[in-house]
């Protein structure tokens, strides 16, 4: 006699629930052959037999919870299909008259009653749910009763997509969009960045108590363009870009070129296409205003869908708006073959430490998060801060009357 056990499932798992018998007692089997099904919290899976005999006791019914270890059925090696099971009395014999192939004497064996067949689930009756530890905890997790799931598995056991389903309480089946070609196109050219560049990040939170004074002195300029965060730090951006030219640049075959002239690409979000990048040429001598109305133009291009190849073409270096006013900021992926994208945080109200007469006390305040990726090529770490220190340091001395 072999005995049948439920064997380790994995790490963790330390029970399985028989969700089906793929033989009944009298079959036979062959070793390794599907004998039957287990369910545990991470997978199910077939148990192939670990002998080939005759099936002649199963312990543990569909649906019953088996610890790892336990014997659930035991195969007669020696016996042909149809035999009678053997009383509990008879498996107790020594290992050598296991051995021996004698014929069993009929008078001395307590006939078995063929076992009657366990009775199908009534997915309505909570007794009789048959309920994997996985789907379980899908209904507990979601406050549904496993009595009231009408189970579709095999004699009415509740499956993983039917606690999804009760759970929702809707349809879960997945849904294949396909993308459009202009998420297909800024996919592939991200791919292409990461893996061609070697990527770099920093960021710092600076002072941005010049936002208060913008909405003080009113953010509608003399030619009457809203003016935005991302709009004031893109100025102070693009003017300390002519202390660290070598972030105004593009790089390609092991050659830096750097640009004399900023072209500045503002990155939008299009529901369409992911996201375009209109660029700003010429950007370096604008003034707030003048940067403004260029940024607005093209906004209202991009909207109309009137841009050009040319308004999307030429970009040595890109700013990051924050997507929206919780973000704290981004890291954004290089558009090659620039070497560095600058990224906004939301300007955030917070408490800030004052130091006045050299006494500290805590006041409100405005800070902003800026942050930078860097090409490691042609840029390292503390040069990337000091740029955006510098970019902080115009922002504080910006004069936004004569720049409005």
């Amino acid at each position: 006699m072999v005995d049948v056990t439920l064997p380790s499932l994995g790490e963790s798992v330390t029970e399985g629930i028989i969700t089906q018998w793929f033989k009944k007692i009298g079959d036979a089997v062959a070793r390794d052959e599907p004998l039957f099904e287990v369910s545990t919290d991470k997978v199910d899976s077939e148990m192939p037999s670990p002998a080939a005999g005759v099936l002649v006791q199963i312990l543990a019914g569909e649906g019953d919870t088996v610890e790892t270890g336990s014997r659930v059925a035991v195969i007669d090696e020696n016996a042909s299909a149809g035999s009678p099971a053997p009383s509990a009395s008879s498996t107790q014999t020594e290992p050598s008259a296991a051995k021996a192939p004698a014929t069993p004497d009929v008078s001395a064996v307590e006939a078995i009653p063929a076992p009657v067949p366990a009775p199908s689930v009534d997915a309505n009756a909570q007794s009789g749910v048959v309920v994997s530890p996985v789907v379980r905890r899908i209904l507990s997790d979601g406050g549904v009763e496993p009595s009231t799931v009408q189970g579709s598995g095999p004699g009415g056991a509740i499956t993983r997509r039917d606690a999804e389903r009760a759970v929702l309480d809707g349809p879960t089946e997945e849904v294949v969009v396909p993308l459009s070609n202009g998420q297909r196109r800024m996919g592939q050219h991200m791919s292409v960045s990461t893996q061609s560049t070697p990527h770099g990040f920093v960021a710092i939170e600076v002072d941005a108590t010049v936002f208060a004074e913008l909405e003080a002195a009113g953010r509608v300029t003399r030619d009457g363009v809203t003016i935005s965060d991302e709009m004031v730090v893109s100025l102070a951006a693009v003017r300390a870009l002519a202390e660290f030219e070598f972030l105004n640049a593009t790089y390609n075959e092991d050659q830096l070129t750097i640009h004399r002239t900023v072209n500045l690409g503002v990155m939008r979000h299009v529901a369409e296409d992911g996201m375009l990048v209109p660029v700003v040429h010429a950007a370096a001598g604008l003034t707030l205003r003048a940067l403004a109305r260029r940024v607005s133009e093209l906004g209202e291009r991009l909207a109309s869908r009137q841009l050009t190849t040319d308004d999307l073409m030429g970009g040595t270096f890109t700013i990051v708006g924050a997507p929206s006013e919780n973000t704290l900021f981004t890291e954004p992926i290089i558009i090659q073959p620039e070497v560095a994208a600058l990224s906004v945080g939301a300007v955030r109200k917070v408490p800030v430490v004052v130091v006045k007469n050299g006494k500290e006390t805590v006041a409100p305040g405005r800070r902003l998060v800026l942050g930078l990726s860097f090409d490691h090529r042609v840029c390292e770490p503390v040069s990337a801060v000091n740029y955006l220190e510098r970019v902080a340091e115009l922002l504080a001395g910006m004069d936004l009357e004569s720049e409005r």
